[in-house]
């Protein structure tokens, strides 16, 4: 900023000046103006002059560009001298030294008037590069905090993301640098909490307090408005039920205890919760807390099933097999793009390790009954620390779906679940059946139905809290009611695998 030009320069203090410069000063440390640039903007009108704050190696850090001696500027620079004066061709000048916060070496603070400095000048420049250190020092602590904090919340992705594909040795080595303990143990419960996506930063604090940073807490990478918990011990769980219920628009799914390396089912299970948590006046609920589909089937014969419907992965190498496993769980659960930031990997790379499993399998997860069904064997294969014990005796018939089906239990599920739709005049289940053949999609379904596109999503929309579903994201929900349909006959079960002559639902087996 050029001094003034009408030849009426002031050469001392004015009355009452030095409280008001001082003052002024001062209102630059509130909360609002701490800035440097808008610092030296100040000092320059304040001495009518032009102010330049330069780094060691002349990069303009804030103001406008003095000309000055290189040599002093070095010898500050270096601390030889704290300050210089001088005056030449019409400018006074002088340079003064800004401690910078380590590693940074000395900046320079430069000013240049028409009029000597005199006391008030003089003082002005000091106590604004002493303004200046504090506020770099302060600038820098707050960097340095929110560099502390953004690897610390890296460093806990990472972690979880080693744990979805199931590699739970580097997770624990990865956690026990920082955080000791947290991860040993063989079980944890997975819990998802939405709110404001505005807000969560504070949300997930709030989860590190209330659990006493005794959980794993993420801000999921995939959902803006998700923070991702993974608690070992129940007292987090408590916790987070109760941040959930005082927290407004707070949700809060939990999944059922699994292993570690089963994170990625229990992250399923949690989304899925939470699905049914925002239809419940408490705003929590957990995945144990619905019957599933799974549960009411023949364990063995459940488990046999999948086991052969997966076969064709079983030559992969272990770690090879876990990780298209995983991808493809999640995968199913959710779009490739969230998959790919849950995972920290390329949606491209999801993409190509859910063709390989189709590949393999030799089916087509574009059509939603091979996807709930695939969903089923994947969930079931994860569900089993074990298989289930066995008679002794000879080797049992192979496992058909339609046997798992046909169970009383499952039936009276299936026509449960889809009854409870009956009551509406719309005739939902209608609607509901054919968007489901259509692949979800509301503008085939609206072919068929002779209906408008947003008839049809209105309907399948209302139709999820009669069901207590979440149908218009892919995941648990859906396949579940798709599963429904499948077991009342209302859609036809695909064959998973053709190519599988061992398999028992194959159409080639002999």
């Amino acid at each position: 900023m050029a001094g003034r030009a009408d030849g009426h320069r002031p050469t001392g203090a004015k009355a009452g000046e030095t409280t008001d410069w001082a003052q002024e000063l001062l209102d630059q440390l509130r909360p609002t103006g701490r800035d440097v640039r808008r610092i030296v903007a100040w000092l320059a009108a304040a001495v009518h002059g032009t102010v330049s704050l330069q780094d060691d190696s002349g990069a303009l850090l804030a103001g406008t560009r003095v000309q000055v001696d290189e040599d002093l500027v070095r010898d500050i620079v270096t601390g030889r001298i704290a300050s210089a004066s001088w005056e030449g061709h019409g400018q006074h000048k002088r340079l003064v030294r800004v401690e910078r916060p380590h590693p940074a070496t000395a900046g320079v603070l430069a000013v240049s008037r028409q009029d000597p400095f005199d006391r008030r000048a003089s003082e002005v420049v000091l106590h604004t590069a002493q303004v200046l250190e504090l506020l770099l020092r302060a600038n820098e602590t707050t960097a340095a905090g929110h560099r502390l904090r953004r690897a610390t919340s890296d460093l806990r992705l990472a972690i979880l993301q080693l744990l979805m594909v199931e590699d739970t040795v580097s997770a624990r080595r990865v956690a026990a640098g920082l955080w000791p303990g947290l991860l040993d143990t063989d079980t944890a419960c997975v819990y998802v909490l939405e709110g404001d996506a505005g807000a969560r930063d504070r949300l997930a604090d709030e989860c590190l307090d209330a659990t006493q940073e005794q959980a794993l807490v993420v801000r999921c990478p995939a959902v803006d408005q998700h923070v991702i918990v993974v608690a070992p011990e129940e007292p987090a769980a408590r916790a987070l039920r109760s941040l959930a219920a005082r927290t407004p628009d707070t949700f809060l799914g939990g999944s059922v205890r699994q292993s570690l390396a089963r994170t990625a089912t229990a992250y399923g299970q949690a989304v899925s919760a939470l699905a049914v948590a925002r239809f419940r006046p408490e705003k929590s609920a957990v995945y144990a807390e619905r019957t599933h589909p799974e549960r009411l089937m023949d364990p063995a014969g459940l488990h046999h099933w999948s086991a052969r419907v997966l076969r064709p992965l079983d030559t992969l190498p272990h770690h090879t097999r876990a990780e298209l496993l995983a991808t493809t769980r999640l995968g199913l659960e959710f779009t490739a793009v969230s998959a790919a930031k849950v995972l920290g990997v390329s949606r491209n790379t999801v993409r190509a390790r859910m063709e390989r499993v189709e590949g393999l399998l030799g089916t087509d997860f574009s059509d939603l009954t091979v996807r709930a069904l695939a969903h089923l064997a994947l969930n079931t294969q994860v569900g089993f620390s074990e298989p289930p014990a066995q008679n002794t005796g000879p080797e049992p018939v192979p496992a058909r779906l339609a046997d798992l089906l046909a169970g009383t239990a499952v039936r009276g599920w299936a026509h449960d679940l889809l009854g409870r739709l009956g009551a509406d005049t719309r005739d939902l289940r209608r609607t509901l059946r054919t968007w489901i053949a259509a692949g979800g999609n509301a503008e085939r379904a609206a072919l068929t139905l002779g209906m408008h596109p947003q008839t049809v999503r209105d309907h399948v929309r209302s139709a999820e809290p009669v069901l207590e579903h979440h149908l218009l994201a892919a995941g648990s929900d859906l396949y579940e009611v798709v599963l429904a349909h499948v077991v009342v006959g209302e859609l036809e079960a695909p064959v998973l695998d053709r190519a599988n002559r061992g398999h028992p639902d194959s159409s080639v087996h002999g």
